[in-house]
């Protein structure tokens, strides 16, 4: 069967795939990303973990990927998959939304390094900036791109 949608892939990637997955990092990643091992995450994990980010508090996909990495004992969770993850449920829960449905992943509480907004998310930048402030996070500008002003205080522990 087909992944036709966000909402699809969110459910049934993780079954595709037989994830999560804890691999060998070989010697070309490890010149990258070190020795060890990397868990490749099921999406409803990375969800799961977007989902309980209150409203006020934020996280960061790196945040996640410690969170993963420390929940199945490897030494990291991958960057590009669970980077990938992340914008799939970011486009699942929009998808939930035009099927009415009130209770959503708050997928604009997750940001990219250093406090960035994350473009690829629905409503692009302006989209989640005005989410974020409606919350009360200050955004701030920085070339083209958009931060949420200290938010290493706002994260969840």
């Amino acid at each position: 069967m087909p992944i036709k949608n966000a909402i699809d892939k969110l459910e049934n990637q993780g079954k595709k795939h037989k994830l999560p997955r804890v691999i060998k990092i070989d010697k070309k990643l490890a010149k990258r990303w070190g020795a060890g091992t990397c868990v490749i995450p099921d999406p409803k994990e990375v969800n799961a973990i977007m989902k309980k980010v209150p409203k006020g508090k934020l996280t960061t996909i790196n945040d996640i990927r410690a969170k993963l990495a420390k929940k199945h004992k490897a030494t990291i969770a991958c960057p590009i998959t669970t980077g990938i993850f992340g914008s799939i449920c970011a486009q699942a829960a929009e998808e939930m939304r035009t099927l009415g449905k009130k209770q959503i992943t708050p997928y604009w509480r997750t940001l990219k390094v250093k406090g960035e907004i994350n473009s690829k998310y629905p409503g692009g930048v302006k989209g989640q900036k005005k989410i974020l402030e409606q919350e009360g996070h200050k955004v701030i500008t920085k070339g083209a791109r958009l931060f949420v002003e200290d938010y290493e205080k706002k994260l969840v522990k």
